[in-house]
């Protein structure tokens, strides 16, 4: 059982923009690694662009499956993980990050923000503890 990917997205109204993002890509081949990397942060785009705002959804997409929730105020989080993980356990874990997330930056740097002006530091430490923990279902 494999979490890939954790990012926050704002579901603005032109499209969706990536707000801060972490990534376990350990797993593959070093030259691979960038790639890889690219198509999650592109997935959870699409996925959060084609999702409704107030839904939950898991995608299925190649090897993996996608589990998005999107908030009504707009605030999104794409999990990537392997086909083992618990569901239950990755819409906890946006649930966690995106609560926090909200509490922690201001709504009007989701408007802006990007990865490098966000300061929000703790989705590297969910995603390195929801990897070692062996998830209950």
């Amino acid at each position: 059982m494999r979490l890939y990917s954790l990012s926050v997205l704002y579901k603005g109204d032109p499209k969706v923009h990536l707000l801060k993002a972490a990534y376990d890509v350990s797993t593959f081949n070093f030259f691979q690694r960038s790639s890889v990397q690219e198509f999650m942060t592109f997935t959870s785009q699409l996925i959060a662009e084609r999702s409704p705002l107030g839904s939950r959804a898991s995608v299925k997409e190649q090897e993996y499956l996608c589990h998005v929730y999107v908030r009504n105020d707009g605030l999104a989080g794409v999990v990537i993980a392997d086909n083992e993980y618990p569901q239950r356990v990755c819409f906890t874990l946006l649930d966690k990050v995106l609560d926090e997330f909200s509490r922690q930056v201001s709504k009007m740097d989701w408007l802006s923000g990007s990865p490098a002006t966000i300061s929000y530091s703790a989705l590297d430490g969910y995603l390195s503890k929801y990897q070692v923990q062996t998830p209950r279902t």
